[in-house]
């Protein structure tokens, strides 16, 4: 079993909604959707090309999935983000923008946001104690010969490179979308998600995912409101 904190929007929220059926997916309740149809992309290459993000959800990664510490429990855990949740007041990204990073899609911030910046390094801190040590095989997947001194850094201290200063808010679309199919890609997701482009994000709440065993579905455990969230 294998926890993660990550932030999603509530579950009847209309960007979950777009991102489940975009994803083919819901987190939240497990129930899947047929690929898209969409002009000039088959259902059976979207399906293809959405199906690494499909595993895990629709989400932006805060504390990247580990297993608990031998000295804590799931109950333990799930106390603490309840009252770290309720001392942490929610707030607003200006603007949703769509990014590409490297091959593959993601909604992003349209800039640098300190606020945001802040509560995921917050995140990462304050659940370190329930963090399982990293075996060599866990330290290996992530090719620390690729990453920069950073990121190797982050990597043996946070179990995760990609946090504090590397760390780089996003909500993936897609998996790696080959070259010739990227302007076609950008197209649709601009159309699909046209009403969240350009729009701020409430970052109203943070969820714990749980993956029963490697290689399973990650699902949404509990997800709980930050401080002054609607509901």
């Amino acid at each position: 079993m294998r926890y993660a904190l990550y932030f999603t929007p509530p579950k009847d929220d209309p960007l979950t909604g777009a991102a489940s059926i975009w994803l083919g997916r819901d987190a939240f309740t497990g129930e899947a959707y047929p690929a898209p149809e969409e002009d000039g992309m088959p259902a059976a290459e979207q399906f293809e090309l959405t199906a690494d993000p499909r595993r895990y959800g629709f989400h932006a990664t805060i504390k990247a999935p580990f297993a608990l510490a031998s000295s804590v429990t799931e109950r333990d855990l799930i106390a603490v983000v309840e009252d770290f949740a309720g001392r942490t007041p929610a707030f607003d990204v200006p603007e949703l923008v769509l990014g590409q990073i490297g091959r593959f899609f993601a909604l992003v911030p349209g800039f640098m946001h300190a606020p945001l910046q802040d509560f995921a390094a917050s995140v990462v801190k304050s659940f370190e104690p329930f963090r399982a040590a990293l075996s060599e095989a866990d330290v290996t997947r992530r090719k620390p010969e690729q990453l920069t001194e950073s990121q190797r850094s982050n990597l043996m201290r946070w179990g995760y490179p990609y946090v504090m200063g590397d760390f780089g808010f996003h909500m993936t679309l897609t998996g790696q979308v080959p070259e010739e199919r990227s302007a076609l890609m950008k197209s649709i997701l601009e159309k699909r998600f046209a009403d969240f482009i350009g729009r701020p994000l409430s970052i109203s709440g943070l969820a714990v995912f749980i993956e029963e065993e490697r290689g399973a579905l990650f699902k949404i455990h509990s997800w709980l409101p930050l401080a002054g969230a609607k509901r």
